[in-house]
């Protein structure tokens, strides 16, 4: 078992996201970016661009082109802002919220897999683990 940690959760998080991306492109024909961004919009539902971009870790750029792409698609539609016309509100579409109901069952298999062969309480020593990088860093 390699004991390099940095080593083994940077490939850790490599491979998950290979697999959850062959996976949302062979099942939804969208990338797992686009499905993490849907399924954000839905808990935020006319949220702005750059609040989006700070959710999902994007620069400003990368975040436009996703917008993009994601409104080309059909996925979400932006909106001006009422307050600021620059900026852009996002709101998903029907067919963004279908893809987002086809989205859980992926998502739950891939939850199982990475859980698969650990109890309820290492899994929880896990999440505590990973949550408190996230908060800490």
């Amino acid at each position: 078992m390699d004991k390099r940690l940095f080593y083994v959760l940077n490939n850790a998080r490599h491979r998950v996201y290979r697999y959850a991306e062959q996976r949302s492109e062979e099942h939804l024909d969208i990338s797992v970016t686009q499905v993490g961004a849907l399924f954000l919009i839905a808990e935020h539902e006319g949220c702005l661009l750059k609040e989006l971009a700070q959710h999902l870790n994007l620069n400003n750029s990368a975040l436009t082109g996703l917008a993009a792409r994601m409104e080309a698609n059909g996925l979400i539609q932006r909106k001006a802002c009422s307050s600021d016309g620059r900026a852009s509100r996002l709101y998903l579409t029907a067919l963004g919220r279908c893809k987002i109901d086809a989205a859980r069952p992926l998502i739950a298999e891939l939850n199982r897999s990475m859980t698969d062969g650990f109890t309820p309480a290492e899994v929880e020593i896990i999440l505590r683990f990973l949550n408190r990088l996230i908060t800490d860093f």
